[in-house]
């Protein structure tokens, strides 16, 4: 593995927005409804996980993590999409092969608290990122 291997990703992609802004085919609206709605929601996605891992609900976890991710890639988050694969790839080998009601519970006291972090940093990110002025 290598350094670069070893390096955080980072929070946001402005790759990523440029090409969303392209592809909506608008300037700057954008971002007051796309990234406003991936932002308004985040709490919401993660307050989701947060219950499905503490329940023990294998199922309503994967649905939570896949919706983070995805959503996350939309954006450009990028670190926040890199640490919902990483739980989306250990709830997909520990907790096939291990009792939900331990495992999920554990994944969620070793992953939320960094998710939580990286969410809270990306949308100041992305909110200074898609704020008038910011750079393109």
């Amino acid at each position: 593995m290598s350094a670069a291997d070893d390096a955080p990703r980072p929070l946001v992609d402005q790759s990523v927005l440029d090409r969303l802004r392209e592809e909506l085919e608008e300037e700057e609206g954008y971002c007051r409804v796309f990234v406003g709605n991936f932002i308004e929601y985040l709490p919401h996605r993660i307050g989701r996980l947060r219950l499905a891992l503490t329940t023990g609900d294998l199922e309503g976890s994967v649905d939570a993590v896949l919706s983070l991710k995805t959503s996350s890639q939309m954006v450009g988050a990028e670190r926040l999409a890199s640490l919902a694969m990483d739980l989306e790839g250990e709830l997909r080998s520990e907790a096939r092969h291990s009792d939900v009601a331990v495992v999920l519970p554990q994944l969620a006291a070793a992953f939320l608290r960094p998710i939580n972090l990286c969410s809270r940093q990306t949308m100041h990110r992305l909110q200074s990122q898609c704020s008038p002025g910011a750079r393109r």
